[in-house]
């Protein structure tokens, strides 16, 4: 029998995360899995419990909450043999589009069990993670503008989450209008680009700004290689133009947006830096910080399908059809 823990977020997302997460929990166990059921305090409470089952010789941590709870989880598990099991139980849940795991919405509430099915049926695969200023990161991380924003609205309280798109939008063009960009020096496996940009964005997966947006269509999960986003641009009007062509796929083309892959990134400002880790504020004040990627540190369950190409050795693949 396969041995794993299942942790949730009690503030996580707007739904009742508890019996959501038992009965996850007992489809798992119907197919083979022993399960043990935590729930969480705080966000070090989750690394710690992650790190527990990994030294414990568990098969597996499932973690509902959203990517804020899988991220910290990821710093307890990273390098060990204990596989992240992903259920998306958060507001963005944007890693878990990534894999193409069915939305849990107020009409779906099953949807968590259907996550925890197609996990159960899945496989484990190694994934890349990335390293900021030595905080392990499995989305991506972010500088500038972005972070910022993330500075300025998170954490926010889970009433507020009801309204999340409305209250996120309005207060992003709030904060955002105060912010003016910011010069970097950056050195990425020793090719050295320097510009005034509004955000630097360096992630592992395809979708961004909450999953609106496909930033990296080409990226894969273990080739070792992470894309550097650099977003030119000085005052309001050049941040939402950015923000929409983004959401739009221009950026591809535009001449304001550079995209750099990279194994190492040293990035240097001359002021100090606002960082963001999978949406999440980072307490740093510094004007430099490095970033390097950690080639398949990580075990992640995969669903039995998913939407498109995210390894090396995938064929092209059609989306799946999650419909009951």
């Amino acid at each position: 029998m396969l041995r794993g823990d299942l942790i949730y977020n009690p503030s996580a997302g707007r739904f009742p995360s508890g019996l959501l997460a038992e009965r996850a929990a007992n489809v798992l166990r119907t197919h083979g899995w022993e399960i043990n059921l935590y729930q969480t305090l705080n966000g070090p409470h989750i690394t710690k419990l992650a790190r527990q089952c990994a030294e414990q010789g568990k098969d597996a941590l499932f973690v509902v909450g959203g990517d804020g709870s899988v991220s910290l989880a990821v710093r307890g598990l990273y390098g060990s043999q204990t596989a992240l099991g992903v259920l998306p139980g958060g507001t963005s849940n944007v890693f878990a589009q990534e894999l193409g795991l069915p939305r849990l919405t107020w009409s779906r509430l099953r949807a968590l069990e259907r996550c925890a099915l197609n996990l159960a049926r899945g496989t484990i695969r190694q994934v890349d993670l990335g390293s900021a200023g030595d905080i392990p990161f499995l989305l991506w991380s972010g500088i500038g503008l972005d972070a910022y924003l993330v500075h300025k609205i998170e954490p926010r309280q889970r009433w507020e989450k009801g309204f999340s798109v409305a209250t996120y939008a309005a207060s992003s063009v709030w904060n955002a209008q105060f912010y003016r960009g910011l010069n970097l020096k950056v050195k990425a496996d020793g090719k050295l680009v320097e510009g005034h940009y509004m955000v630097a964005i360096m992630g592992n997966i395809s979708l961004y700004a909450g999953g609106l947006a496909r930033l990296s269509p080409w990226a894969l999960l273990d080739d070792g290689v992470f894309e550097l986003w650099l977003l030119e641009g000085n005052n309001l009007g050049d941040a939402i133009q950015r923000f929409l062509d983004v959401v739009a796929g221009r950026h591809m083309e535009s001449r304001y947006a550079n995209c750099v892959p990279f194994h190492h990134l040293e990035l240097e400002s001359d002021q100090p830096l606002f960082v963001q880790i999978d949406a999440e504020p980072v307490d740093y004040t510094r004007r430099n910080i490095e970033v390097t990627v950690l080639p398949r540190a990580l075990n992640l369950m995969i669903p039995d399908q998913y939407p498109r190409r995210l390894f090396m050795d995938d064929p092209e693949r059609e989306d799946p059809d999650w419909s009951d």
